[in-house]
């Protein structure tokens, strides 16, 4: 398996990151075929034991990095002190840290790296630790497709790096340390196969298999299809909200949206999770600046009015981006120049739409902004952020659907980043020519670092291939332009469309003549009328309505309430309202229409409850008959007159019953505004509440703070006290010349003298040694025995020993005792008394011979 095909887990850990760390590789199955890299916050300035701890728990053999070393499947490479590992190319690559002690973040250096030299098949994996190192990591892992999984903060001695990756929604798998090698391998194994043919020309039923069961509630609920998205996405995000109900199967999951519609709500919302941030990938944003923009803004077509569009925007970071990038280029231009940007973002997700209309971000923006930036175009706000309204002007937000809604068109920029690489190749294949018949002449494609136009040379040229900028080929052959509008249909088609099968009349060789009458009496006499569902959108209309309603100016619109004409929108609304709660139909008499060509007609409208048959329960019917006017009579004039004043009295009455239905609507709109106002003031009390306890905590939190740092200090100052006593009590015993042998309650050695050294053969390695494994020139073989003694019997012992060496010692063995006067070992002191017994020889000698 090549450097390049190896599956990298990246694992990040800190504070009690030792523990998971060694949970983790325990748990990894022999021949997983992927390799770990693992980083660690490390002393810089001690030899790092990681290595042969990590060891112990792994069959896979476990390296320290070093500059250029291949990656191998099947191997653990960990970061040694004082550096930051990345990989590039499928070899390890360290360097110097850049930024001073405390501020590091080398895991997030190895997630990024492994996002850009991997794509979609990197992997990082965060654990326990204190701060936020690994968070923007595991964003660039998710931004590429990658996967992501983090150690339940619950598990964890230091939860602050896992809540900090929780935080901003880039989890795919959370766990214990111990389970989430197999969470991991089972989201691995449910991806396809790179190799096996795109096809999708036979659609199975919808409920051959829970994931496609899965899909059609999605597609019932919210009208979006998530059929062509990758199915390993789609895994990730169901396999989490499985996670939190403790369901085990996808069947039973299955089982359970049917039963609970709020639940599709939420994963609903799971599976649009976006990442982003301001300027990801500064290469990218430093061509748009300095070429890209600046040719946009030369070409000679005339048009000062630049257009962009952001596909899947998310919460809004790189739109606003693009917005500061171009007012930095404009105000490098010479005045006056003209030109003028209008950017479009859209997202299918609505709370993402909310979020970035809002312009609100929090500090931790910081990181990617640069203090210019933050300066000339935030105003800081609340501890955070808030986008100035000068970039926020030239970026305009909408939800919508890139695969069903209408596309924007004569645009000069689209920005489509880390979007298609959730779609399936087929889907990607459909929105490369949707994004070349939107663009204009020369205009630019902004693809994401894992994203290309694949086989569509032919539409788009590279403008920097490494950036994934391309631009728009404008002579094309018609048979490889096809318009997307046909493989693009507008949602309100697809979603308005009846569940009615069509009616199937059998050929018959003979006309039936009621039919064929029904037919024409149908077609040529029966009133105008439509019928719409509970939303008020058209799904049928019978006869001519030209009259009645017209389409209404912009984006193609099939609701009534936007269609009818002036003069008939209030009475017929306030109608269609009522109507839900009874069966017999209402009348609305005499209403005035304002007919196209000038002149007012007067007509009757009938609205009524649809409930048979079933195909229609539910919908409303709306019948327009007009009043033909009355004749001029030249005999009756009076009748005329009368005629014209009830015609009158009628218009009267109708905009006196609008002024009262206007009245009931704004009536209930001051109530509505009453009770939110008051909800705010309930909210706001609470807030200001909370805002009080979280103060009293700081205060709180300062105070321990304060405290802990005294005791630090304290204990700081006792730990110097304590190395100070030792050295005095190593200088102290060394001076006195003496041999001197401390023994632990086993009888191990546990300290000794520089002068026992030379009486027993005993080094700085031999510490921890038994006593009777030790050499000695004493002539002494009782002397464990005598030891063992003294420390049962606390009785001391007192000898005179001779040497191999012609020597002699006093060996005095007493049992050790601690200053809580508990016998923890024994002392042997060994004296010098050689000379004493030279001089009592001799003096002994001197007594014999005289």
């Amino acid at each position: 398996m090549s450097a390049e095909s190896t599956r990298i887990v990246g694992l990040g850990a800190s504070a009690g990151g030792l523990a998971p760390l060694e949970a983790f590789l325990a748990g990894i199955p022999p021949e997983s075929n992927m390799a770990y890299v693992v980083v660690q916050h490390l002393d810089p300035n001690h030899k790092a034991l990681l290595t042969e701890l990590l060891q112990r728990v792994t069959h896979m053999p476990v390296r320290e990095a070093t500059q250029g070393m291949s990656i191998k499947p099947n191997c653990v490479y960990v970061i040694p002190p004082n550096t930051e590992l990345s990989v590039v190319d499928g070899s390890l690559h360290l360097a110097r840290p850049v930024e001073p002690r405390g501020l590091r973040l080398p895991i997030n250096v190895l997630f990024s790296s492994l996002a850009s030299a991997l794509g979609e098949r990197a992997i990082g994996v965060v654990l326990s630790g204190m701060g936020s190192d690994g968070t923007l990591g595991l964003q660039a892992i998710k931004s590429v497709g990658g996967l992501t999984a983090v150690q339940q903060p619950d598990t964890a001695q230091y939860d602050a790096m896992p809540q900090s990756a929780i935080a901003a929604d880039c989890v795919d798998i959370l766990a214990p340390p111990g389970d989430l090698p197999a969470r991991i391998l089972s989201c691995l194994a449910q991806e396809p196969d790179q190799n096996t043919p795109d096809v999708h020309s036979v659609e199975p039923d919808a409920r051959s298999t829970p994931l496609q069961r899965i899909l059609r509630l999605l597609q019932e609920r919210t009208r979006h299809d998530f059929s062509l998205y990758k199915p390993s996405t789609l895994h990730r995000r169901i396999e989490r909200r499985m996670g939190i109900h403790e369901i085990a199967t996808l069947s039973h999951y299955a089982d359970f949206l049917e039963h609970n519609p709020q639940e599709i709500d939420l994963l609903f919302k799971e599976v649009l999770i976006g990442v982003t941030r301001f300027f990801r990938d500064t290469a990218v944003w430093q061509h748009l600046a300095e070429t890209t923009l600046a040719e946009l803004l030369a070409r000679d077509s005339g048009a000062s009015h630049l257009r962009a569009w952001v596909v899947g925007c998310s919460t809004g970071e790189e739109a606003y981006s693009l917005a500061m990038i171009f007012t930095e280029v404009l105000e490098k231009l010479p005045q006056p120049h003209g030109f003028t940007l209008q950017i479009f973002a859209s997202d299918l997700s609505p709370d993402a739409i909310a979020t970035a209309r809002r312009g609100y971000y929090p500090a931790e923006i910081s990181s990617s902004v640069s203090a210019e930036r933050l300066a000339r175009f935030f105003s800081p706000r609340n501890k955070g952020y808030q986008i100035n309204s000068d970039i926020r002007e030239l970026v305009l937000f909408a939800q919508q659907d890139v695969v069903l809604d209408p596309p924007f068109t004569r645009l000069d920029l689209i920005s489509c980043r880390n979007l298609l690489i959730y779609f399936d190749p087929s889907l990607q294949r459909k929105l490369i020519p949707l994004f070349h018949y939107s663009l204009r002449d020369g205009g630019v494609l902004l693809l994401g670092s894992s994203e290309t136009i694949g086989r569509y040379t032919q539409l788009f040229s590279p403008i920097e291939s490494k950036l994934r900028l391309y631009r728009r080929q404008n002579k094309v052959q018609s048979d490889t332009a096809r318009l997307p509008v046909k493989s693009f249909p507008p949602l309100s088609w697809i979603s308005k469309e009846l569940p009615v099968p069509p009616s199937y009349s059998p050929p018959t060789t003979t006309d039936n003549l009621q039919t064929a009458a029904d037919q024409v009496l149908l077609q040529v006499y029966a009133p105008a009328a439509v019928v719409v569902n509970d939303e008020g959108d058209i799904v049928y209309i019978s006869g001519r309505t030209g009259k009645y309603l017209e389409p209404a100016a912009g984006k193609a619109n099939w609701n009534f309430h936007a269609m009818v004409r002036e003069g008939l929108r209030t009475p017929i609304g306030s109608a269609l309202r009522q109507i839900g709660n009874q069966s017999e139909p209402l009348q609305l008499q005499t209403l005035q229409v304002q007919l196209p060509g000038g002149g007012t007609q007067s007509i009757d409208v009938t609205v009524q409850a649809l409930r048979e048959p079933a195909a229609l329960r539910g919908m409303k019917m709306i019948v327009f008959r007009d009043i033909a006017p009355p004749q001029a009579d030249p005999k009756n004039k009076n009748q005329s007159k009368t005629t014209t004043q009830q015609i009158h009295t009628a218009e009267l009455q109708q905009c006196q019953d609008e002024i009262q239905a206007l009245r009931e609507e704004n009536r209930a709109s001051r109530e509505e505004l009453q009770s939110a106002n008051e909800e705010l003031q309930s909210t706001n009390e609470e807030l200001q509440s909370t805002n009080e306890e979280l103060t009293t905590s700081k205060e709180e939190m300062q105070s321990m703070n304060e405290e802990l740092q005294t005791i630090n200090s304290e204990m700081q100052t006792k730990l110097d006290d304590l190395a100070l006593a030792q050295s005095d009590m190593r200088n102290l015993l060394n001076s006195i010349d003496i041999a001197i042998l401390f023994l632990d309650q086993s009888l191990n050695l546990r300290r000794f003298t520089d002068r026992a050294s030379k009486i027993i053969s005993i080094r700085e390695g031999d510490i921890g040694r038994p006593l009777s494994d030790l050499t000695t020139t004493l002539q002494y073989p009782e002397l464990n025995d005598d030891a063992r003694n003294t420390l049962n019997t606390l009785a001391f012992s007192e000898k005179q020993i001779a040497t191999t060496d012609n020597r002699w010692f006093t060996v005095r063995i007493m049992p050790y005792c601690r200053l809580d006067n508990v016998i923890d070992g024994v002392v042997i002191t060994l004296l010098d008394i050689t000379e004493t017994k030279k001089l009592e020889r001799s003096l002994r000698e001197d007594l014999q011979q005289e």
